[in-house]
């Protein structure tokens, strides 16, 4: 189960775990992005905590949409529309509970997964977010815990290095977007670690 506590602790850790890797996910996005992708996460969580600790009695559901309003004003390009989509989706299916079970939380993490398709027109194979999301949620709805979906984000995310990639900037670049990993696919790693470590067996 996991309560609003565990919520909390989730933002928290992912916003600290997107401060210890921002230079690297700036790094592999100026390779075949936009560069910003660190900073830009960065101050997205970091304002998503902000808002959610200063929600004391706060439901789940309210915490993820806050969490939702922070990314999508605070952070630049396609990632804050995404991560923000994903989050009101997250709340959506958390609406009217007061703490999440292991089924809530497949359900919350797949409504996450449609938001970004929908949001992206992405799908898996594209070099995108997508490529680590998918088989984290597909571990989950099999039943397996988050540690394991989070080993599953790992694996998908190593797979983007030698795809081409298909959306976004790196589409551009054709045959030079292979040999790198999709940034996108590196914060949703760090995504599914935060909920592997906080929201698991509560």
């Amino acid at each position: 189960m996991a309560s609003s506590t565990q919520i909390r602790d989730f933002v928290a850790r992912f916003a600290a775990l997107i401060d210890a890797h921002a230079v690297e996910l700036t790094e592999l996005d100026s390779a075949i992005g936009d560069a910003d992708h660190g900073t830009n996460m960065q101050r997205g969580a970091q304002a998503a905590l902000e808002r959610v600790e200063a929600m004391e009695g706060a439901t789940p559901a309210e915490l993820l949409k806050a969490v939702a309003m922070a990314l999508i004003s605070k952070v630049g390009g396609a990632s804050g529309p995404l991560y923000g989509t994903a989050f009101l989706r997250a709340a959506a299916a958390a609406d009217g509970k007061a703490t999440l079970g292991d089924g809530d939380l497949a359900a919350v993490f797949a409504a996450m997964l449609t938001g970004l398709q929908e949001r992206g027109h992405a799908i898996a194979g594209e070099k995108t977010m997508i490529d680590a999301f998918e088989p984290a949620v597909h571990a989950l709805q099999g039943g397996k815990s988050l540690r394991e979906a989070y080993d599953a984000a790992r694996a998908g995310s190593d797979a983007t290095i030698p795809m081409l990639a298909k959306k976004g900037r790196a589409s551009y670049l054709g045959e030079r977007s292979r040999g790198h990993r999709d940034p996108g696919s590196a914060s949703t790693v760090l995504l599914f670690q935060a909920a592997a470590e906080h929201l698991a067996d509560g």
